[in-house]
């Protein structure tokens, strides 16, 4: 007989295994940050900086105030704890995942699993996408906009040119691999037995199925309790491959079906998540945080309907841009539309909205959080835009 666990079990679990509840640390350290994101596994990548770049959020969600140039540290300078590749979307993972995803990177060589244009452009262009190789091999580190080479393109997502095209296809097909980023975010692409440590490149590549296993095994760790479709999410595996390894995993004993009140679907526990009985913490979440990134799961888990609405008309859009839901707790009682004004030194709620479980107590300890976040940003002030039913009560709060 399973396990049976309630929803408010099952969501602390969720939110201990994504490292909320503990109390933040004093100072931040490179050891501090490393182990996070070897915790989560994966951090989301997003070029959008109206607040702050989201791969920089999710440790100051859960860590504080941290110094950001730590991040850039360990991300893109010369002693790299992680590396980038399409994990989640764009992401940040461990340098130790780097062979986990060589299966991923062998199927893009063959043109399975990337987007339509870069595997035609890696097939037909295949002489010139050699050159850009050889480009780099013979220059060393370059960014797309650097290689004279090919149609330039008109700029933009969708005028990407020829080179950009060539260097995005062998990014993904392993052959190439991120340098650095430039301040503008513009990647620098090098080859990967000139950027990645000798250890991590030297290390076997695992079977397919050993890999597959590992990544669903590191996804549970991070989510703590999940569905297939969770799982399955966190990497974007496919529905066949995650559906046996997780056969692999449960017989093995790597996870444990449970049912968990509500949930429609079956749940897998890890066996090593910790069950608290409350959770403390207070946090402004990032829209591309890893605890809310699959909208089906932040529904299931919070109540709440969480959708990006930075592609929405503005006079379409329900709660604003860039909207950070609010942690209180296991709840998620409220959101805010964040802009920072850099130049007036001003962090802009330009709307806030209440759940409807936020308590008197939520605006204070929002506002303690928006002034939180606006030191660590630089910024010297909180203002609050009298948009949203939260606007009122939040503003009084901000002083």
């Amino acid at each position: 007989m399973r396990d049976s666990l309630t929803a408010g079990e099952a969501r602390r679990i969720a939110l201990a295994a994504q490292g909320f509840g503990q109390d933040r640390e004093a100072e931040v350290g490179r050891r501090q940050l490393a182990r996070l994101v070897d915790r989560l596994g994966v951090v989301q990548i997003d070029s959008v900086n109206v607040v702050s770049r989201t791969h920089y959020l999710p440790a100051f969600s859960r860590l504080g105030a941290y110094p950001r140039d730590l991040l850039e540290e360990l991300a893109w300078g010369k002693k790299k704890a992680f590396f980038e590749y399409w994990a989640h979307e764009a992401s940040l993972l461990p340098l130790a995942s780097q062979p986990l995803f060589r299966w991923r990177m062998e199927d893009a060589q063959a043109g399975v699993g990337t987007w339509t244009g870069i595997a035609r452009f890696l097939r037909e262009r295949r002489d010139f996408v050699d050159k850009v190789l050889a480009e780099i091999h013979d220059r060393g580190p370059l960014s797309a906009s650097e290689l004279e080479m090919g149609h330039k393109g008109e700029g933009g997502w969708w005028g990407w040119s020829d080179a950009k095209r060539a260097l995005e296809g062998l990014f993904w097909a392993g052959e190439l691999t991120t340098a650095s980023r430039r301040g503008t975010f513009e990647r620098v692409y090098g080859l990967p037995e000139k950027v990645l440590p000798k250890a991590v490149r030297e290390t076997p590549t695992p079977p397919r199925d050993a890999a597959q296993r590992e990544l669903l095994k590191i996804a549970a760790r991070a989510m703590g309790i999940a569905t297939a479709r969770d799982l399955r999410d966190y990497f974007r595996m496919g529905v066949e491959e995650t559906k046996l390894r997780l056969g692999e995993l449960v017989e093995a004993g790597d996870l444990v079906p449970v049912t968990v009140k509500g949930w429609r679907e079956t749940a897998y526990l890890d066996p090593s998540a910790r069950r608290p009985r409350r959770i403390g913490a207070h946090a402004l979440l990032s829209p591309f945080d890893n605890l809310i990134w699959f909208r089906d799961r932040t529904e299931r888990m919070f109540g709440v309907k969480i959708r990006l609405e930075i592609y929405t008309p503005a006079e379409k859009r329900t709660h604003g841009y860039y909207v950070l839901p609010f942690l209180e707790g296991d709840a998620l009682t409220a959101r805010v539309d964040l802009k920072a004004d850099r130049k007036a030194g001003v962090l802009i709620v330009q709307a806030s909205h209440a759940e409807p479980w936020a308590s008197d107590e939520t605006p204070v300890r929002l506002a303690h959080e928006l002034r939180r976040m606006a030191g660590w940003l630089g910024l010297q002030t909180v203002r609050v835009e009298r948009r949203g039913d939260l606007a009122g009560a939040l503003e009084t709060a901000v002083g």
